[in-house]
């Protein structure tokens, strides 16, 4: 904890110590790197968001295909029932 407030306090004298042209300097790049960060933030977000859209997607066409399967299940049950009671009849 010491050696941080004696590290803040170092920069902080030596910032003062600095000229404007320097400490002008110093805030664009903060500014830059404040910018880049809300950026890469949005980036971040767009590219999430499209991911869940296709996993979204990915879950309906599995349940759909779910669905399907068992509906061709349910009607060759039905159809081997039939054929079952078919023969039983004769």
């Amino acid at each position: 904890m010491r050696k941080i407030v004696f590290a803040a306090a170092a920069a902080a004298l030596s910032l003062a110590a600095c000229s404007q042209e320097t400490q002008d300097a110093a805030a664009d790049t903060a500014d830059s790197a404040a910018a880049d960060m809300e950026a890469n933030a949005e980036a971040v977000a767009a590219e999430t968001e499209e991911a869940a859209d296709a996993t979204a997607e990915a879950a309906a066409e599995t349940a759909e295909a779910a669905a399907d399967t068992a509906e061709e299940a349910g009607d060759e049950v039905e159809a081997a029932t039939d054929e079952a009671a078919a023969d039983a009849a004769q």
